[in-house]
């Protein structure tokens, strides 16, 4: 196991062998088996681009040789951050091929994020897109190389000027070469917390559980090689790689369809010219196709499911996604730590409008704690606690945190209140951590309130998420002043300055004489939630709604 990485228990990971879930698979193997057995089918299509199984595993075996011969070995770990696109699955499963550890971030993270993720993973390579959508990411790649000593490789999707210590994606290409296969108990690669301290830990997923996941989510999903799959969220969430998402329709023989990001125009597109059978979104994202679907011309007829995860769904808007989109909503409540539970084709319209559905495996275990830790009776709501075949054992390098996120005997406690029906259905109800969830991202209310009171106007502040029906909640900013207020607009700059990604920043701000407290004298959040709720201020201490979507 990879330094830095909790060991699995000895008796579960021999149970998990025993009973068929951990099959010794890894993730290169598979590729090649993959293609092997669909050859010349379509794997992926982005835009004008189309491959074919054969053609996606000989671009991964030169792409795998080329990252050696520029110096990546096996155990190193690479920073990818790439958007959505071919090249996406393609570097990853090349990392795979070659054991080297990919630690997936988004397109929009900046420098706060990737400097963090760069330090504690100590990634010696980084691949990144030269541009995107205005940001130049090659820029924070150089200045990430000077200011991080374990930074050495730079790779570019896109055009690298002359004298640039770079080097462009499109030429990490050699002739292909045999390599040690990864051992499947090892870490395969990183995702992102989304939790209550101030910056993502690293989520260790390895090839044993991963392929159990995705093998287990196509039964589960009934995914066949007939299937086409629309790639419209990041491809770097789990939610989109492999629930069953990417990996797992690729595992199917199916075709991956990717989208550069989820507007309902482009995306309805896609769905009636690759005749697409299953997406996955945001609830955000899927009432805006649903506002889109009244008018749009497009043929969503070959649509069969839409999964909707990453964020609570009201029932309301649940029971319009199947009727107004024309094809059966599946709930997914997933946690990119491990546990996903989805709603099934059988399940009766009620289960699948109120509920998140089952978890997909049996070696899935469920508790429901109160706060003392004890198990709650069956109805009864409190934290979700859970262990598995795919749940991991320990944040990566996290070990003071992992003493209080997993109970003693290896449950890892989620932070989400719960409750589980009499017939079984997991249903959430809201969170205990003290994190806002907007249009499906998470964000750390204490990593925003830490950077806003570097401000000079910013005396104290406490930052909560206030309900929004086109993004779940919006982050909103209560700010006691230092002087003179500050405006939002300021606020705002002096995050990005400090390199927050947007989706950080606050949407709405409140100046007040002085921050409520409770008895024990710590802010009292669940008041200023409340205050939240009242009508909204005028329009400039408000960011237009969605203005970053």
């Amino acid at each position: 196991m990879l330094d830095g990485c909790t060991p699995p228990d000895e008796a579960r990971a021999a149970s998990y062998r025993e009973k068929g879930y951990w099959r010794g698979e890894n993730l290169s193997a598979l590729l090649r088996s993959w293609a092997h057995r669909h050859d010349t089918a379509t794997a992926l299509v982005d835009g004008e681009r189309r491959l074919t199984y054969r053609a996606l595993d000989q671009w991964v075996d030169r792409l795998a040789a080329g990252f050696r011969e520029h110096g990546l070995e096996a155990g190193d770990r690479v920073v990818v951050q790439l958007p959505n696109s071919m090249e996406f699955p393609a570097v990853s499963f090349a990392l795979f091929r070659i054991g080297v550890i990919p630690v997936f971030t988004l397109a929009s993270h900046r420098a706060h994020e990737i400097r963090h993720l760069c330090e504690l993973s100590a990634a010696r390579g980084y691949v990144l897109p030269a541009r995107h959508r205005g940001f130049d990411h090659l820029g924070l790649a150089l200045r990430m190389k000077d200011e991080v000593p374990s930074l050495r490789h730079l790779f570019v999707l896109g055009d690298v000027p002359d004298g640039v210590e770079a080097t462009p994606l499109r030429e990490v290409d050699a002739d292909p070469r045999p390599f040690p296969e990864p051992d499947p108990s090892e870490v395969a690669f990183f995702l992102l917390s989304g939790g209550t301290t101030a910056l993502p830990k690293l989520i260790p997923r390895t090839h044993d559980g991963y392929t159990y996941q995705t093998r287990t989510a196509v039964d589960f999903c009934g995914i066949t090689e007939k299937d086409v799959y629309l790639a419209a969220l990041p491809m770097g969430f789990n939610f989109t790689w492999g629930s069953p998402g990417v990996v797992g329709t690729l595992r199917a023989g199916g075709t991956v369809v990717i989208a550069e990001d989820p507007t309902a125009d482009d995306c309805f597109r896609l769905i009636e010219e690759e005749g697409v059978t299953f997406t996955s979104i945001v609830p955000t994202v899927a009432q805006l196709w649903l506002e889109t679907a009244e008018w749009s011309t497009h043929r969503l007829t070959t649509l069969r499911s839409v999964q909707v995860g990453g964020a609570p769904l009201p029932a309301a808007l649940a029971a319009r996604v199947g009727p107004g989109l024309g094809c059966r909503l599946q709930q997914v409540f997933g946690t990119t730590e491990g546990l996903l539970s989805l709603t099934h084709d059988d399940d009766p319209q009620d289960v699948v409008v109120h509920t998140q559905g089952r978890p997909i495996s049996p070696g899935d275990e469920l508790r429901i704690a109160a706060d003392d830790g004890h198990d709650l009776p069956a109805g009864a709501i409190g934290e979700l606690l859970t262990r598995g075949p795919y749940t991991l054992h320990g944040y990566y390098r996290a070990e003071e945190h992992n003493q209080v996120a997993f109970t003693q005997d290896g449950f890892y406690r989620t932070g989400d209140l719960a409750r589980i029906t009499p017939e079984g259905h997991l249903v959430i109800e809201g969170r205990i951590k003290d994190v806002i969830v907007r249009g499906g991202d998470k964000i750390s209310a204490g990593e925003v309130e830490s950077h806003l009171l570097t401000h000079p106007a910013v005396a104290r502040v406490a930052v909560v998420g206030i309900p929004d029906d086109y993004l779940g909640e919006r982050v909103c900013a209560y700010v006691v002043a230092d002087g003179a207020p500050p405006a939002l607009n300021d606020l705002r700059q002096a995050l990005q300055d400090h390199g927050l990604a947007d989706y950080k920043l606050p949407d709405r701000l409140e100046v007040i004489d002085a921050l409520p407290v409770t008895g024990l004298g710590k802010v009292d959040k669940k008041r200023l939630a409340a205050r939240g709720r009242t009508p909204e201020p005028t329009p400039s201490t408000e960011e237009p709604r969605g203005a970053r979507r």
